[in-house]
């Protein structure tokens, strides 16, 4: 193996956008377990909230730098 390595997603802004994603997903999957609409469709809507807070972090510096 290559002594290289490519450091991917280890950010403030990748590791932020994979958590509030995992919530997102958290809380679709309890809406789809308790058979509650509302609440699956409030983990829906946190999805795009997890790509806005990456880039928005990676805007501010907090993503790779080139």
């Amino acid at each position: 193996m290559s002594d290289t390595h490519a450091d991917h997603g280890h950010t403030v802004a990748a590791w932020t956008a994979v958590i509030i994603a995992m919530f997102a997903f958290l809380v679709g999957c309890i809406g789809v377990v308790i058979a509650s609409p509302m609440v699956f469709w409030i983990g829906i809507a946190l999805l795009p909230v997890a790509g806005i807070a990456g880039k928005v972090l990676a805007l501010m510096g907090y993503g790779k730098q080139k």
